[in-house]
């Protein structure tokens, strides 16, 4: 049985710092059709060592600061800011999340109580924030698995699965880690594999996409993914790494119209021959 698949728009960072550009995306998403939009809470002094807080971006001119670490300060929305966003969402009545990458963030982001939070790829094997979110917060877990061995999904799960609420609060993301990930390397069968081995321990399977286009994602639904999250942006022009892998908001909504195409199209015939067949039948069916 297909579920229609719910549809989180991921901005992060393409509001490039600014308050008003958030809201902004927040009402492109909701036009859209989105489910839910996700944003990014860092504290870059406790995520990043000195070397890296105080050198240069890899990418210069995709930077907003002098160094890495400024560039990440000036992309950071501070905790205030954060419930200006997650009241504005129930006010418009779209959901509101957050991927968390330290423990400051993820324990700000508890204090909100949304009903998600996200775990990025690259933190997902931070095991003393998987256990406070386990422990200190009661809302659903969604945890992206890019770049992520089988021995350490193995962890996660068995982190969870200790207090045996895997079932109930835990969402697996099928993901390569690439800005943009070409179709080669996108890996759609780990889907299915994730669903094999988790899909009747966990509550739900997701996939977490950061390729061109929209085609995969409809495949990633008819594979089992009931979650797909996709990074949205304004413009894919502007500055910032994620939006050359993002879409603009005319892809978003053809995105959410094929996947509620698709999920009408995913059923069986309810008997022979359908009510709209008999009159070509009558018309174009060889007579014995």
């Amino acid at each position: 049985m297909y579920t229609k698949p719910k549809i989180i728009a991921e901005i992060g960072c393409n509001h490039k710092g600014s308050i008003d550009i958030a809201f902004e995306l927040i009402d492109l998403a909701k036009n859209c059709g989105a489910d839910v939009v996700k944003f990014q809470k860092r504290n870059s002094k406790e995520l990043l060592t000195d070397e890296q807080y105080n050198a240069p971006h890899p990418n210069p001119n995709n930077s907003y600061g002098k160094t890495y670490g400024e560039h990440r300060e000036f992309l950071e929305f501070n905790l205030e800011q954060n419930i200006k966003l997650f009241k504005y969402c129930n006010k418009i009545g779209i959901e509101y999340s957050t991927s968390v990458w330290d423990i400051t963030s993820a324990n700000e982001i508890i204090s909100l109580n949304p009903k998600m939070i996200k775990v990025p790829s690259a933190c997902n094997n931070h095991l003393e924030m998987l256990e406070i979110l386990r422990d200190n917060y009661n809302g659903d877990v969604h945890i992206s698995l890019g770049m992520t061995s089988q021995k350490e999904i193995e962890e996660i799960v068995y982190l969870f699965d200790k207090k045996d609420i895997l079932k109930q609060r835990v969402i697996l993301y099928a993901c390569t880690s690439g800005y943009p990930v070409p179709f080669d390397e996108l890996c759609l069968l780990e889907i299915k594999k994730i669903n094999q081995k988790y899909g009747d321990k966990v509550k739900s399977i997701g996939f977490s996409g950061h390729h061109l286009g929209i085609a995969a994602d409809v495949a990633a639904y008819t594979l089992g993914a009931k979650w797909i999250e996709r990074h949205f942006t304004k413009d894919r022009t502007w500055k910032g790494t994620d939006h050359a892998a993002s879409l603009e908001p005319a892809g978003f909504a053809k995105l959410i119209r094929d996947l509620d195409a698709t999920h009408k199209a995913l059923s069986y015939k309810k008997e022979d021959i359908l009510e709209i067949e008999k009159p070509q039948r009558d018309k174009l069916k060889w007579k014995k």
